[in-house]
């Protein structure tokens, strides 16, 4: 308990999933966590569980594709904490087709969330943190599929692997700048959650199905749990990991060591 007493963290996607799970486990740490979603009942739900649970929380919508929300967001943070340490570039969206069947449209959706998205709460992230005169982490959640390819996620694939490079440039910026702001990245395997339901659907299996093959892919024999990613996102956003920037976390029970 107490890892980020006196910090002010951002979760987007913070209403559900893998976001939420961050939430509130932020706030058990001490941190006061502003979440942040385009889904305003189940981000203000979200905020309601962690009240009640004891801690400091506050809702704001957010569309992470729209420059102006992100300066809106970001001010009001400011006004109502005076400062920002965390971010958690979490929210995100998976489309379930091959390249040849990925529109263009569908395309510019997936990449202006799972990218365009991250590059803006980065960019702004930076603008505030640098001069708050204590340590900052900006934490960019990103795939298994940054690093190889899946057929039947072209897209997602893509959009995954520029957060990926984007991470390592930032924080070579912020490093060489002499800000005190660490930016890293963390790559889950599968886990289970609404947007796997989704990847589920657009596979035409039934969900069962889908998740037994995507178990088989895991030489732990399970999925993840969200929870699996929150505790690795709390490392990089205390202090502990003060040392730690410009690298990529693989949390992914065995999938990549094949």
């Amino acid at each position: 308990m107490g890892r980020l007493d006196g910090k002010v963290a951002i979760i987007t996607g913070g209403a559900s999933g893998i976001g939420k799970v961050h939430a509130e486990l932020f706030a058990e740490e001490g941190a006061k966590v502003t979440v942040v979603d385009w889904n305003t009942e189940a981000g203000e739900e979200t905020v309601k569980m962690i009240k009640k649970a004891g801690g400091e929380a506050t809702f704001i919508k957010l569309d992470v594709r729209k420059e102006g929300d992100w300066k809106e967001m970001i001010g009001e943070v400011i006004k109502k904490y005076g400062k920002l340490n965390i971010l958690v570039n979490n929210a995100g969206i998976s489309l379930g087709k091959t390249i040849e069947d990925t529109s263009l449209d569908e395309w510019n959706w997936v990449m202006d969330i799972n990218s365009t998205g991250v590059f803006l709460g980065t960019k702004y992230a930076i603008g505030v943190m640098k001069n708050n005169g204590e340590l900052c982490s900006i934490i960019n959640i990103s795939s298994v599929d940054a690093m190889v390819g899946e057929p039947h996620l072209a897209a997602y694939c893509a959009s995954k692997g520029a957060v990926r490079s984007l991470t390592k440039a930032a924080a070579i910026s912020c490093a060489e700048a002499g800000y005190n702001i660490r930016v890293n990245s963390v790559h889950p395997g599968a886990i289970h959650t609404e947007l796997t339901e989704k990847e589920a659907q657009d596979s035409g299996l039934p969900l069962e199905q889908y998740l037994e093959q995507e178990r088989k892919m895991h030489p732990i024999g399970h999925l993840g749990e969200p929870i699996d990613i929150s505790y690795l996102s709390l490392f990089l956003g205390s202090d502990e990991s003060r040392w730690v920037t410009g690298s990529e976390f693989v949390v992914d029970g065995g999938y990549l060591a094949r």
